[in-house]
């Protein structure tokens, strides 16, 4: 095969890492027998395996009892390789996250990742994510799938990342919990549960929190009210419902970015605009969904899903009303927030999305063959404005006048068909099919002469196929080869600007098509459980930033990327409760051919080219973490983790970097009972060594204000009390 030939290995590596797995497991099973493991049932690929049988880069994260404030996912998705998670110490932003180098570019929420809360979407048909609704407090465990294999789930699936809530059990019991630390963190939580009685009749989880911050930096303040309830009926002829509810609001000052002298100057600094404009967002956002299991006997089960919601943001952001004349306050015409096609600096939008999954399961269909059917249809419908944020010479961060509205409309229906065969005891072949088409349409309500009517539609189909091989070497060891073909749409935001500089051409931009080689090892024996993978990803029309044209942030295609690289993970439990973990990460991601530049009406440079070779920016190109716990289910408990994160470009020229970087957090705390009241504390140090460093970069800011300074040195603590009933 071509592709292993292009990594920074040999074929012959392999060979050698398969012979030395493979003696040493043999060597274990002659001295002694080899510890058995829990089972642990990986959902994601829908064939419902082992997670160290599933032909694939897929991870489960249980969720621990509380040891940290429980508000962002990174406090959780932690180790896991080829997964790049940064907490840009920005609420108004949400967390900016990558999967082998996909939804690096994004400047704000999730970008190229699907994901989903309790099987229902938290990404929008045209890829545009959020983790804020992700509920920490009553969460179960998380899935996540990497790699070509996550193509079974549509558009912008270069990884997918699964949440699961927990499912109320036994007695009714209430928990109080409240966390405070640095930079007066504080939340409050209130979780409800309890099993159900009676057949048909619903065991329940009610968990509500509430969380404020005045921010590591300047000008970073937040709150946030996050509510999520699940229902869950396990009936008698059994089906299985789940029923869940969710809410969140978050009003958060947005600190932006700083050039690197800025940042070096003093990290806890604004530009001043922030401040003038008063930079922040306010989000609202209600859903709800239920999901349906339903076996027709033993060899043939239906699952249904049916979600809806609506969410509103606004959003004042911190962009000049103008530049000035040096030296003055008098506005440059045409600049800024003057220019003839600028949305202006306040965004508003009202969005209400629903969808619906349903798909057959037949075990049997012929022998020793799983076939899974289904379609998923996901829709939206958006009110979007935009308003200048000012009004006249002396009012700044308030809505002004009109610049944008316009309704949007986006939809998919995909079809998808799964196949599991196993051909003997030792060979698998898993394929899937899934026709993704994606359509998009805008109605521009606001026309002007100079602005034009940006009014269009236009979808994007392609067809997904994936085949993976797995072969069960001896029991304790299993190989597996795959491929696949990925699909990623332009989002609104993207493909509303393309960098057509003499002509404005809506939804001009083209769908990144990429297909994905993978090669990979898991064993599971006395040492540990080992993943190992390599993998070879070349992309086709990527989506990459461009130019300002008129004061709009435009977008295009780079005819070709390359992303290539190396994924270890390990873990175990060492000796009693002693558990340890440590995860690997090479990531190679380069254009793989020059990016022309792009000339103005007036044969001016407006977009510069992007030499073949240059690395793509966002990307961190090592990633290594370790881990060790001490974790009974009573008493005393600790842990201590290690992370590093190599350097970071931060534009498409590789003019800057955000330096690499290894943090310490450490953590303890006690647990104990005493009739049918549970305690549990913690205490928690991130940054235990004041590590002065960049936790996230703003991908080709067009001012230089590509760095977002991550916490110094900061604790956390906290006390639950559970009292059953």
């Amino acid at each position: 095969m071509y592709f292993p030939s292009r990594l920074p290995y040999t074929r012959s590596t392999l060979a050698a890492l398969v012979t030395l797995i493979s003696h040493h497991v043999y060597a274990e099973e002659v001295a002694q027998p080899v510890q058995q493991l829990e089972t642990i049932v990986i959902e994601s690929t829908r064939t419902d395996r082992d997670v160290m049988a599933t032909p694939a880069s897929a991870y489960y994260i249980q969720q621990e009892q509380q040891k940290g404030m429980n508000v962002n996912l990174s406090e959780t998705l932690k180790g896991v390789p080829g997964l790049q998670l940064n907490n840009r110490e920005n609420y108004a932003q949400d967390l900016q996250i990558s999967m082998r180098g996909f939804g690096a570019r994004s400047t704000f929420g999730v970008r190229g990742i699907r994901l989903y809360v309790d099987g229902i979407p938290a990404t929008m048909p045209d890829g545009q994510g959020q983790t804020s609704n992700i509920d920490l407090n009553s969460l179960d465990h998380i899935e996540v799938l990497g790699g070509g294999l996550s193509s079974l789930y549509g558009n912008s699936s270069g990884g997918t990342i699964l949440t699961k809530t927990k499912e109320g059990q036994g007695d009714d019991s209430i928990t109080l919990g409240y966390a405070a630390g640095s930079n007066q963190k504080g939340q409050a939580n209130l979780v409800l549960q309890g099993g159900a009685k009676n057949a048909n009749e619903p065991s329940y989880i009610l968990s509500s929190s509430y969380f404020d911050t005045d921010g590591f930096r300047d000008h970073s303040d937040a709150n946030k009210v996050l509510t999520n309830a699940k229902l869950t009926w396990n009936l008698e002829d059994g089906s299985k419902i789940n029923w869940i509810n969710n809410y969140v609001k978050i009003d958060a000052a947005d600190p932006g970015g700083l050039e690197r002298k800025d940042w070096k100057a003093n990290p806890k600094q604004v530009v001043p605009n922030v401040i003038k404009y008063n930079a922040r967002k306010d989000i609202e956002q209600v859903q709800t969904g239920l999901t349906w299991n339903k076996p027709i006997n033993d060899l043939n089960e239906i699952y249904a899903m049916v979600y809806a919601g609506q969410r509103s943001v606004t959003q004042y952001q911190s962009t000049p009303k103008c530049a000035y004349e040096t030296g003055t306050d008098v506005c440059k015409p045409f600049t800024s927030q003057l220019g003839k096609k600028h949305a202006g600096g306040v965004i508003d939008f009202d969005r209400n999305f629903y969808g619906t999954d349903i798909r057959w399961t037949g075990k049997e269909v012929l022998p020793n063959l799983k076939l899974i059917a289904g379609v998923a249809i996901d829709g939206m419908t958006e009110e979007r404005k935009g308003f200048q944020n000012f009004i006249g010479d002396s009012q700044f961060g308030v809505k002004g006048e009109l610049r944008r509205d316009e309704d949007n409309t986006l939809w998919n229906i995909d079809p998808y068909l799964q196949a599991s065969y196993a051909v003997n005891d030792a060979i698998n072949v898993d394929a899937g099919l899934r026709y993704s088409n994606v359509h998009f349409k805008s109605e521009d309500h606001y026309i002007t002469a100079e602005n034009g009517d940006n009014s269009g539609k236009t979808d994007y189909q392609k067809l997904l196929p994936s085949l993976a091989i797995s072969w069960k070497v001896i029991p304790e060891l299993m190989a597996y080869a795959s491929y696949a073909q990925g699909f990623e749409t332009p989002t609104f935001t993207e493909m509303a600007y393309p960098a057509d500089i003499d002509n404005s051409r809506p939804f001009d931009l083209k769908a990144a098509e990429s297909e994905t080689y993978e090669l990979g090892l898991k064993s599971s024996n006395m040492l540990g459980d080992f993943t190992a993978a390599a993998f070879y990803t070349k992309t086709q029309d990527d989506i990459v930033s461009a130019a300002s044209d008129s004061g709009r942030s435009t977008f295009r295609n780079a005819d070709q990327t390359l992303r290539q690289g190396v994924e270890l993970s390990w873990n175990k439990n060492v000796w009693g409760d002693l558990t340890a973990q440590a995860s690997y990460s090479y990531i190679d991601a380069k254009f793989d051919a020059d990016i022309p530049e792009i000339l103005d009406k007036d044969g001016k440079v407006a977009v510069a080219e992007i030499p073949n070779g240059n690395y793509i920016p966002g990307i961190a190109k090592n990633q290594a973490f370790l881990s060790l716990g001490w974790k009974p289910k009573q008493g005393f408990n600790a842990g201590v983790d290690v992370r590093y994160s190599d350097k970071i470009y931060v534009n498409d020229a590789n003019s800057d970097t955000a330096p690499s970087y290894v943090v310490t957090a450490a953590n303890m705390g006690y647990r104990w009972a005493i009739d049918d009241w549970a305690f549990n504390t913690f205490a928690r140090v991130d940054n235990l060594f004041d590590k002065d460093y960049s936790g996230s970069v703003i991908v080709n800011e067009s001012n230089k204000r590509f760095f977002e300074p991550a916490e110094g040195r900061n604790w956390s603590a906290g006390l639950s009390v559970t009292k059953s009933f």
